[in-house]
């Protein structure tokens, strides 16, 4: 994370406000909020530090009683971030009422029991459980389920979510909570993975198969594709930006060779009698097209069986 200094602890080093004001216009100190500086980076920070960094200017200044909480608290679980719920630090109060939200902090009021804080990186901050019910109760299933997926590949239970919902009562917004939860399903690899199945589940699509593996007659495995329909002899794929990025590059390899050994791989599958369909961020948010032509694949492959 970066360090973030406050103005009265510099104030208390012998600084003094006319000089934090003059290393500012110097680009010497960056000013992240009133009353919090951090010193400049070689390079932008991403959506995710530079909320963290804001983060931490907040809590700074804030009362020891508010926790960390909702998409600031997904950051610091490091769970799928929106970016658009990365302007304000959102903080909960352990008390019945009415939320504010200001220029850099959204205050939710709430129950908040200490079983549900835990501390990460010196900060009092949801659970994970309690993050992933409290972002399904404030967001909807397209952006809910990524981060409660990404929360159960990182070790929450089932059973401990379902808990939680079922000791939330009438809480506002749990009934959608309820909803997008019952769609969390850990063999989704990425966000993207995951907003397809929630697509496919609100337009009444079979339910696919996630890394569903096809292997040859002989048992010879030939490939893994990140959907399968199996009665309707399809395989999908979703391509994120960074499909043959770096961290998905073996050792040596271009991404012009992964490229072609996942043509090659696509041929293999085809030749078994699959159907094939790719689809990118911009097709979930407009899926009418690719619903098409999930339901050309489908006709064709199901005419195959």
């Amino acid at each position: 994370m970066t360090a973030v200094r406050l103005s009265r602890e510099l104030a208390e080093e012998g600084y003094s406000y006319a000089e934090m004001a003059r290393l500012t216009r110097a680009a010497e100190l960056v000013r992240v909020r009133r009353g919090a500086y951090a010193l400049p980076t070689d390079e932008p920070l991403s959506p995710r530090a530079s909320h963290l960094r804001l983060l931490a200017a907040t809590v700074g200044q804030a009362s020891s009683e508010l926790v960390v909480s909702h998409m600031s608290a997904a950051a610091l679980h490091g769970l799928p971030i929106w970016n658009e719920q990365l302007e304000r630090v959102h903080l909960t109060r352990n008390r019945q009422g009415q939320g504010k939200v200001r220029r850099y902090v959204h205050l939710h009021c709430t129950p908040l029991p200490d079983r549900d804080v835990v501390e990460i990186d010196g900060f009092r901050v949801t659970s994970l459980a309690r993050t992933v019910v409290d972002l399904a109760s404030s967001l909807d299933a397209l952006h809910a389920v990524p981060i409660g997926d990404a929360a159960l590949r990182n070790g929450l239970r089932p059973d401990q979510l379902a808990q939680l919902v079922d000791e939330s009562g009438g809480r506002r917004g749990i009934a959608g909570a309820r909803r997008s939860l019952a769609l969390l399903d850990a063999r989704s690899e990425s966000p993207g993975e995951s907003m397809s199945r929630v697509v496919f589940h609100q337009h009444r699509l079979p339910p696919p198969e996630p890394q569903l593996e096809v292997f040859a007659e002989s048992g010879k495995f030939v490939g893994r594709s990140d959907f399968g329909w199996r009665e309707q002899r399809t395989l999908g794929e979703f391509d994120g930006r960074s499909k043959y990025g770096r961290l998905l590059l073996r050792s040596g390899q271009t991404p012009e060779q992964a490229l072609f050994e996942e043509k090659r791989r696509e041929d293999a599958l085809r030749d078994l009698g699959w159907e094939m369909v790719r689809w990118i961020w911009a097709d979930l948010f407009a899926p009418a097209k690719l619903l098409d032509r999930l339901a050309r694949a489908f006709a064709r492959g199901s005419r195959r069986v």
